[in-house]
């Protein structure tokens, strides 16, 4: 692995670990300010992604740099504790918390097309020959330092992107799952809680998702990317 690769797998790990823990702890504060201290007395309520790898190695350390190893990618994950019986007693607040999550990526995603959408109308940065899932843009000038912040600002967004879409699949276990007792009432809410309540969903769940965001995903990152394009250039 050359140099290259070791400067991007340090990007991509950065960005992968900011982003998770932030994900992790959005969920754990949200859950502590509506009355579940599971994750807070866990130690989750943190941007220190310590107690995060702690609470999942595999997916936090183990998985990533495979991910990178073989794929040029990362992937992982990371989890917040939460009590079972308060999300039954408050249905409502126990969605907020899994929403919590998802969009901590997306004001990632958005702080990070600021930055592009600046870059670009500033000419710092330059739309490349090929837009792909980790090159949106290119710095003006190839200089060592102005090249890795364009890396972060690229992976930052993408990943985030990847992370708020994926995890709103309503498709136990993810988020997207928890979010559904904003929508129903009280009463639905706890039998909907309690059917998906099933280990068996998180693994079959899983598999559906992968598969349903295989599909739609491209058609998403494409349309976004236009709209970072807007009024500069059309992708298709």
């Amino acid at each position: 692995m050359d140099i290259n690769s070791l400067l991007n797998g340090f990007v991509w790990y950065v960005a992968f670990v900011f982003s998770t823990t932030l994900h992790e702890a959005s969920h754990a504060f949200i859950g502590f300010k509506l009355g579940d201290r599971t994750a807070y007395e866990g130690g989750q309520v943190t941007l220190d992604p310590i107690p995060h790898m702690k609470r999942e190695p595999f997916g936090m350390i183990v998985v990533p740099i495979l991910s990178y190893v073989l794929g040029g990618w990362m992937i992982g994950w990371a989890s917040a504790p939460y009590n079972y019986l308060w999300s039954i007693n408050h249905p409502k607040s126990a969605a907020k918390m899994s929403l919590a999550g998802p969009l901590s990526n997306l004001i990632i995603v958005l702080i990070a097309g600021v930055f592009i959408r600046i870059g670009l109308g500033n000419e710092t940065f330059i739309s490349p020959e090929t837009i792909n899932f980790t090159h949106l843009v290119d710095a003006s000038e190839q200089d060592g330092v102005m090249s890795t912040i364009t890396l972060f600002i690229n992976v930052f967004f993408s990943l985030n992107l990847l992370l708020f879409i994926f995890n709103l699949l309503p498709i136990p276990p993810l988020d997207g799952s928890g979010i559904v007792p904003l929508f129903i009432s009280d009463d639905k809410s706890r039998q909907y809680l309690q059917f998906i309540n099933n280990p068996v969903f998180s693994f079959a769940g899983l598999f559906i998702a992968w598969k349903i965001f295989d599909v739609i995903y491209d058609s998403i990152h494409l349309a976004v990317v236009n709209l970072l394009y807007f009024g500069i250039a059309h992708y298709g």
